[in-house]
């Protein structure tokens, strides 16, 4: 099953966001998108081509990006907030709580530039903790999708149902492994079979975590590899499966390992099925400036990493 997850090209998941935002709003007028001033890093040059109409530019203002779009729905409108994941959570938290989680309003909160691999911009902009915030907000949905294609099906997906979301994604060129229509809110997508250890992940580590599978496959370790895409709501049923089988686990995640993927795996363990489980991520530390593979080397987030990481989960099996 490993053999045939292959990358089909390299494409920026953030480009999958401006492709399906794109298709969203031609089958449905009411789909409005609004940025801080990050058009085009957003890549919205296709949704303002087309629907000039249907774009606010908010300028560098996100607080009051945030309190129009929720001002929006209540005519009906599905505002797409844009702009970095830095500036989408940490900056504009208290409205996002106030006018948009704790009022239940249909506001997508759509984020770029997340994690360690924004590279070069250092640590002012790569946010760490942005999976943590916004999964503690009732009612909030949160997903990571893992390529291109995944995101563009994700940006589909967030527009067809009510409620507030996050959405988050990187600037990278990434590759593409997944299928479209493989994608459905909330259900984690098994990508390989294993009964030695489960590697759940999310975002740009789901090809690392496949990566490091084939690692291991070389030393007759079966790892079995899911790709948590929807981090809340989570699919606790396929979590319990994996663990259940496999009796240990790997979580693997472009975060703090404090508040994000890894935290929501061991809740559901302790309650259901205490197991070893490994972590890797940040370790409660902001980042650096830096090329984004030579990043996620030195903070741990590589392959060879969650390889190393599930021998020693495995390693810990009583």
């Amino acid at each position: 099953m490993l053999s045939s997850i292959q990358s089909t090209g390299n494409k920026d998941t953030r480009s999958g966001f401006g492709d399906g935002i794109l298709e969203a709003a031609r089958e449905n007028n009411n789909i409005i998108a609004l940025t801080a001033d990050l058009a085009g890093s957003m890549k919205l040059q296709g949704f303002i081509k087309e629907f000039p109409d249907r774009f606010i530019q908010c300028g560098i203002a996100e607080a009051n990006m945030i309190g129009i779009a929720a001002g929006l729905t209540i005519g009906g409108k599905i505002p797409f907030t844009t702009t970095f994941a830095n500036f989408s959570t940490g900056r504009v938290y208290d409205q996002i709580r106030q006018s948009v989680a704790y009022s239940g309003k249909n506001v997508k909160i759509c984020a770029s530039h997340a994690g360690l691999t924004l590279g070069e911009d250092g640590a002012t902009h790569q946010i760490l903790e942005d999976i943590g915030l916004m999964k503690m907000l009732p009612g909030m949905t949160v997903i990571v999708p893992a390529d291109y294609t995944q995101t563009k099906a994700a940006t589909k997906a967030i527009a067809s149902f009510v409620g507030p979301a996050y959405l988050r994604f990187g600037r990278p060129a990434w590759p593409i492994f997944t299928k479209e229509e493989d994608f459905v809110l909330g259900k984690a997508q098994l990508l390989a079979e294993g009964k030695d250890v489960s590697i759940f992940a999310c975002g740009h580590m789901v090809w690392l975590a496949v990566e490091a599978a084939k690692i291991l496959e070389n030393k007759g370790i079966q790892a079995e590899v899911i790709n948590i895409h929807t981090i809340k709501p989570i699919d606790e049923e396929a979590i319990v499966k994996s663990i259940t089988k496999t009796r240990c686990a790997v979580t693997a995640e472009e975060h703090n390992i404090i508040g994000g993927l890894g935290d929501s795996i061991a809740q559901i363990a302790s309650k259901k099925l205490p197991i070893p489980i490994e972590y890797i991520g940040t370790n409660d530390t902001f980042g650096e400036s830096g090329k984004p593979l030579e990043l996620l080397k030195k903070y741990g987030l590589d392959a060879i990493s969650i390889a190393n990481a599930a021998e020693k989960s495995i390693g810990r099996k009583s």
